[in-house]
């Protein structure tokens, strides 16, 4: 029987790329570029103050960028390259078209599209890292922090968990999307350096008055969600069933995540905190993906109720009695949406990792020895479940450890370069306009405007018009 004339290959679709998984991977990647542009963009410059709008999105918005240009010259080759020790790959350029169109170390597609997918990874981790550090840190500081981050923190824990020839890799480390690699390496190193970089101004930390807009910050949560999409149904490397599973896991875990918070904030505080619902929804999503397409639907549920929990108890009851809480200014509250949440997830996917759904994840000979302790006791492979609770163990403290050495390097050998960490005094009390010479809100100048409407509205009538401008409150006159 021979294939439709699409389905033949050809120089430009040769016989070992599957075009759906292809089509998959760069859709999948799209959704995780999604999630930084526009959508942590939105929601940094929205849950800041008016006068941080700019610095905070912007923030992301260079990071995205430098992360892609380091990563194609030399960062994926380092994560996924010829080993070159045993936690670190060769750093090589990503450009070369011989080296592009070859098939990938994984899946039925080109090396051109893992790069893609993987920078997608790469980006979103240094612009998670960004928020703990919004409203204070140095500008330039950040444009030198961004590069030095990715290729000497980043790559070592990509290499170690996700690279057949990583270490823990070869342990057995599970690792479905990126719990470890991707947040628990930024709530730790966020938290890390916004201890070098220090606080913010004593004003800009108080509550009041809110997020500059509530509403634009639920739309840039609310693609940070569905952009989740590609991150954790992306992690197969092919349009499976498998990542069928991880979608549908992903998004009950984050549903019940959310739910839960609300709960207690209703329960402890008597009102549902619209910006609790959004760290809720965070917890949720960063727990299940270490998880996603290797755990039961149920088990997505538990996870969610515990994500949705305990970050909950960290952040508005233990955060105020711990010393270190307190003084480490997080303004995205980093530290426990994404380090504490990421261990929960690495924990709780030693426990309920299913071996059945870890064969058809990792699709290798040695699938056996992927299985949570749950169901080695289960099975009578006890000894197995737990060297797999001993291996996702040994995985955090190596995060950690590794995050919290190397961010401490990086901010002390940006001193050294002579570089504030720190904005000063006046740029501190003064924000985007002092730092960028924009702002994210203008004001609308009353003559003008009155002028223009005057001119172009018979109908209009401009004393009404200028009255009513002149009797509102600056916080409502503004453009968003």
């Amino acid at each position: 029987m021979e294939l439709p004339a699409n389905l033949k290959p050809d120089e430009a679709s040769p016989e070992w790329m599957n075009k759906a998984d292809n089509a998959w991977q760069l859709t999948a990647a799209t959704l995780v570029g999604l999630q930084s542009l526009p959508g942590l963009v939105i929601l940094y410059g929205s849950v800041v103050k008016k006068k941080w709008a700019v610095n905070s999105a912007f923030m992301a918005f260079y990071a995205f960028a430098a992360v892609l240009v380091c990563w194609v010259g030399w960062g994926y080759r380092m994560s996924f390259g010829e080993k070159l020790v045993v936690f670190l790959g060769k750093p090589a350029v990503a450009l070369d078209e011989k080296f592009l169109l070859r098939q990938a170390f994984l899946g039925l597609f080109p090396n051109a599209t893992m790069v893609y997918f993987q920078g997608m990874f790469a980006a979103i981790t240094l612009i998670l890292i960004a928020g703990a550090l919004l409203g204070r840190m140095n500008f330039r500081a950040w444009m030198l922090f961004v590069p030095l981050w990715v290729t000497l923190s980043y790559t070592v824990v990509a290499f170690s968990i996700w690279c057949p020839d990583g270490w823990l890799a070869k342990l057995g480390l599970i690792d479905y999307s990126g719990g470890f690699v991707v947040h628990l390496s930024a709530g730790v190193s966020g938290f890390t350096a916004a201890f070098w970089v220090g606080p913010r101004e004593e004003k800009d930390r108080e509550r009041f008055p809110p997020p500059n807009n509530i509403i634009l910050m639920l739309a840039g949560a609310g693609l940070l969600w569905m952009g989740w999409t590609g991150f954790n149904g992306g992690d197969p490397f092919v349009a499976s069933i498998n990542a069928s599973l991880a979608v549908l896991n992903t998004h009950v875990c984050a549903a019940t995540s959310l739910l839960t918070w609300v709960i207690l904030d209703v329960c402890i505080f008597g009102k549902p905190s619209v910006i609790g619902a959004v760290q809720g929804m965070i917890t949720g999503l960063v727990c299940i993906t270490p998880a996603a397409g290797v755990v039961q639907g149920w088990a997505a549920i538990l996870m969610g109720m515990i994500s949705g929990s305990v970050p909950w108890y960290t952040m508005m009851i233990l955060h105020d009695k711990v010393k270190l809480l307190r003084h480490v200014d997080d303004p995205m509250a980093v530290f426990h949406t994404h380090a504490i949440a990421g261990v929960l997830g690495g924990i709780l996917t030693g426990f309920f990792a299913v071996p059945k759904l870890c064969r058809l994840f990792y699709m290798v000979p040695d699938w056996q020895k992927y299985i949570g302790l749950a169901y080695g006791l289960q099975t009578g492979r006890t000894s197995d479940g737990f060297r797999q609770m001993g291996i996702q163990l040994g995985g955090v403290v190596f995060v950690v450890l590794l995050n919290v050495a190397m961010t401490s390097l990086i901010c002390m050998f940006i001193k050294l370069m002579n570089i504030p960490l720190r904005l000063d005094g006046d740029e501190l009390k003064i924000g985007d306009k002092a730092v960028h010479g924009e702002e994210g809100f203008a004001l609308l100048d009353r003559e003008d405007e009155w002028f223009e409407n005057a001119k172009t509205n018979t109908v209009f009538d401009a004393e009404d018009y200028h009255s009513s401008v002149v009797s509102r409150s600056i916080s409502e006159v503004q453009l968003v």
